[in-house]
């Protein structure tokens, strides 16, 4: 009786919790339409308004304004202007370059006399872009692309007429070796496995643009933060580099931090190693504003898959455990940690007096590794090394304990040098590499990045030389090869070649080549747009002369984050080549 009265009392005898079902459907929409209209707005506050430093450091552990390596060049200041610390070196602007070359090759931009001014964090180079050969290649406007050909370097061009024999001969091998005299675990492209060059291609333009934003990255250095900066255009973002004969994929965050499951990639080196290592940092970091809400919608469907018992690792937050000796950040999804050591040369200094050279000048003991770095190896699985630029700034060599040459140092003319700062660093890349190919307690990987160019036309940083109003990649017949670039990539290889030959443990040299690919990128560097300075000087003064200005570090985003897209390729095929089959 009650539940016919009760059926009665319902509209055409419906049930009452059936009528209540749209009602709930109903309010289950509206949040989720109201979660979704707020991940949409607090995505726009966060590309709009960047996270401030208290923020950040209340966060993530981070206080941009104290990172100890952050070299800060007012915008309206002189170029040799510098905040001086206890590791400034000024270097007298009268003093020689010590070199012997008679060629086209000069440190000094157009004049050979320079002030070397560089803190112990942040370097500018100095050299010129020389007239040479023009390479070939071929750029088609928005959506076509640069393409050129990585060739062998000419083993005459821009080599020194007073070389020593040692010199000789090694300008003589050519910038390849033969592949039949290189072991296993050694690897001049990273494509052996593949049978794809990854170094041979094109830039082309890529409508997506970034994989992150300049307002969407906490760990962004200042000065590689061009639009941040005020830099007006934004095309640079978009050219991405295209291998010849396969793929480079976009940058996967989740594809590295599971194949480093439990592994950790130091970056070693100079300024340029700092700025390649935050690009890998802003890549895991954060995605641009698409990307965010995709990853919003991952996390609630990751969310439903952990309840399930599966366990899938997407882009975070990472956990500052950097200290005095290292930036260390801790991806906790996958255990996986990001280093960066500060090393100038990758070889042993000391500032005590050798022999004539007195106390305080730097002496590099070119046949020494770092030790400040040497210990930690061991507990590193991926290296990528970085250096060169040091080598323009003023030092004393030294092989087996005797003074054998000197960069912005030679008082004793009479006394002839042994070896020019060229030769110092193609045998500083040799003893690095050869140390951690012999090291008993190593069995990573080890990628050598080459020499990274900068694009100072018409002088060196302090002598004229600019970037300014560079907008996309060069064009054919416009790139000039810079002769120093190209005898710094020679020496180099010729140091790899020679430490492959002599690799004893179970630990992998890859080289990761960028130099001639990287030599088209001139609009990738921040130019005058250094600082948040509102009064910096960004359009050339009165007789010509350009604002002072940066080419040697690069933009963030910019082309740099091709440098990790190649280290994600080059490690997915090394570990895929040297897993455990029986796995």
């Amino acid at each position: 009786m009650w539940k016919a009265m009760n059926l009665a009392s319902s509209p055409k005898g419906t049930n009452p919790a059936m009528a209540a079902f749209p009602r709930s459907l109903s309010s289950m929409a509206a949040s989720v339409g109201g979660l979704a209209l707020f991940l949409v707005i607090a995505s726009l506050l966060l590309v709009s308004y960047p996270i401030g430093s208290t923020i950040r450091g209340y966060f993530y552990g981070i206080d941009s304004s104290r990172q100890a390596d952050l070299l800060l060049l007012e915008g309206n200041q002189s170029s040799t202007d510098l905040h001086h610390d206890s590791n400034l070196d000024v270097v007298d602007e009268d003093s020689s370059l010590g070199l012997d070359f008679k060629g086209p090759i000069s440190l000094g931009g157009v004049n050979n006399n320079s002030v070397n001014v560089i803190d112990s964090q942040s370097e500018f180079n100095l050299q010129e872009s020389t007239t040479g050969t023009r390479k070939e290649g071929k750029i088609n406007p928005k959506g076509g692309s640069v393409t050129l050909s990585v060739k062998e370097i000419d083993a005459d061009k821009g080599s020194e007429e007073n070389s020593s024999d040692a010199a000789s001969a090694d300008s003589k091998s050519g910038a390849k070796s033969d592949k039949s005299a290189v072991p296993s675990n050694a690897s001049k492209t990273g494509s052996d496995d593949s049978g794809c060059d990854l170094y041979q291609g094109s830039w082309f333009y890529d409508s997506l643009g970034p994989l992150y934003t300049n307002n969407t990255c906490p760990v962004l250095t200042q000065m590689q933060n061009c639009q941040g900066n005020g830099r007006p255009d934004k095309e640079y973002e978009n050219w991405r580099w295209k291998p010849s004969q396969c793929d480079l994929p976009r940058f996967d965050a989740k594809k590295f931090l599971e194949l480093m499951r439990g592994k950790t990639i130091a970056f070693i080196g100079d300024s340029v190693a700092r700025n390649q290592m935050e690009s890998m940092l802003c890549l895991l970091w954060q995605g641009n504003l698409f990307l965010q809400l995709i990853a919003s919608i991952e996390v609630f469907i990751e969310v439903i898959l952990a309840s399930m018992g599966h366990a899938f690792p997407r882009v975070e937050a990472p956990k500052n455990r950097g200290n005095k000796k290292m930036q260390r950040y801790l991806f906790r999804s996958t255990s996986t940690m990001v280093v960066r050591i500060w090393s100038s040369w990758l070889v042993h200094q000391t500032s005590e007096s050798i022999d004539f050279a007195p106390k305080g000048v730097v002496k590099l003991h070119l046949d020494a590794p770092d030790e400040h770095f040497m210990e930690f190896i061991p507990n590193f699985d991926v290296i990528v090394l970085s250096s060169g630029h040091w080598f323009a700034k003023q030092s004393v060599y030294v092989l087996n304990n005797e003074i054998v040459g000197g960069q912005l140092w030679w008082p004793d003319r009479s006394r002839p040098k042994k070896i020019n700062n060229v030769e110092a660093f193609g045998i500083s890349v040799e003893t690095i590499l050869t140390s951690i190919a012999t090291h008993p307690n190593f069995t990573g990987l080890t990628i050598l990045r080459t020499y990274s160019p900068d694009h100072y036309e018409g002088g060196a940083w302090n002598t004229g030389g600019s970037c300014t109003g560079k907008e996309k990649p060069l064009a054919p017949g416009e790139l000039v090869e810079n002769g120093f670039t190209e005898i710094m990539h020679k020496k180099q290889i010729t140091g790899f070649d020679r430490a492959i030959n002599k690799a004893s443990n179970k630990s992998r040299l890859k080289l990761m080549d960028i130099t001639e690919s990287f030599g088209y990128r001139h609009d990738g560097h921040p130019g005058p747009y250094r600082s948040l300075d509102p009064n910096k000087l960004t359009k050339r003064g009165t007789g010509g002369k350009p604002p002072p200005q940066d080419c040697l570090h690069w933009c963030m985003p910019g082309p740099v984050d091709t440098w990790n897209e190649l280290v994600l390729e080059i490690i997915r095929r090394d570990f895929e080549a040297n897993q455990d089959p029986s796995i």
